[in-house]
């Protein structure tokens, strides 16, 4: 069967508040030119292994220390406590979220990378054989919520037209909304996977499908990549100045081609696609 893109917006969520440490150290160093990242662990983690393992990195001027992360909330609030130098994990709009709710005063570069939500299944073959009262299983993190249940309804499971603020509440507050009595079942991103054998279908984030074991083509449908707000970011805080010239060295070593091709070489199946 043929896999088909349509369009969503908005990006990441909440987890388990799990981390564990790579590489060595933990919190920003005093060296300008050794920066610590906050990523998860793919691909973003994987990425900044590559160009600090291929001497990238050295030939920058840079070293990259990475921490990883298996959550999203804690690499906001490592950066904001000065234990990151910078995180590479988010999208803007992720990240706005974030900042308005949390008072963060960060700083992000132009998309890396898109990791293209889809939606699975392990019960169905085509998104046609969607029964009405179906289970669905659906990250509960807000601005990955939002881009999740408009990929649903670019699919006509739903119809959020007017809606101001996409939620599965606001959802089931309004019938229209749901007109086939859809069942969400909330949960953090990286659950999802396993949660397939449960639920009818589930809407997963590109790194949770990778950390699932899922392929984009496995997908009843993929998002589409163009013009999507929810590239993968850079993020630094708005007042760094002690080491934001080997940030922007790490910037633009991130969209350098040696990136690019990085990105085309490890993931020929398309799970993960340079946005520059």
């Amino acid at each position: 069967m043929n896999k088909f893109f349509t369009r969503a917006a908005a990006f990441f969520g909440a987890g388990a508040l799990a981390i564990s440490l790579t590489a060595c150290g933990g919190g920003g160093t005093g060296d300008a030119n050794v920066l610590t990242v906050g990523a998860s662990p793919t691909p973003h983690a994987k990425i900044l292994k590559y160009l600090q393992d291929s001497g990238a990195a050295e030939k920058a001027g840079i070293t990259i220390k990475v921490q990883e992360f298996s959550d999203y909330i804690q690499p906001n609030e490592a950066l904001k406590s000065g234990d990151l130098d910078a995180n590479y994990y988010q999208t803007v709009p992720y990240l706005e979220e974030q900042s308005a709710s949390r008072g963060y005063k960060f700083t992000a570069s132009k998309g890396v990378h898109l990791e293209p939500m889809g939606i699975y299944s392990s019960k169905i073959k085509s998104l046609d054989e969607l029964k009405d009262g179906a289970k669905i299983a659906i990250i509960n993190d807000p601005s990955n919520q939002a881009r999740q249940l408009n990929l649903l309804a670019a699919n006509n499971l739903l119809q959020l037209k007017g809606m101001k603020d996409i939620s599965v509440v606001n959802v089931k507050a309004k019938p229209a909304a749901n007109p086939h009595g859809f069942q969400f079942t909330e949960v953090d991103g990286a659950s999802e996977p396993a949660l397939l054998p449960d639920v009818d279908i589930a809407v997963i984030n590109g790194n949770f499908a990778q950390g699932g074991g899922l392929k984009p083509s496995d997908a009843l449908t993929l998002e589409d990549p163009k013009g999507n707000p929810a590239v993968n970011v850079l993020v630094w805080r708005a007042d760094e100045k002690d080491k934001l010239d080997a940030i922007k060295k790490l910037d633009e070593l991130l969209h350098s081609d040696v990136t690019k091709k990085y990105i085309e070489d490890t993931w020929p199946d398309q799970s993960v696609l340079p946005a520059f």
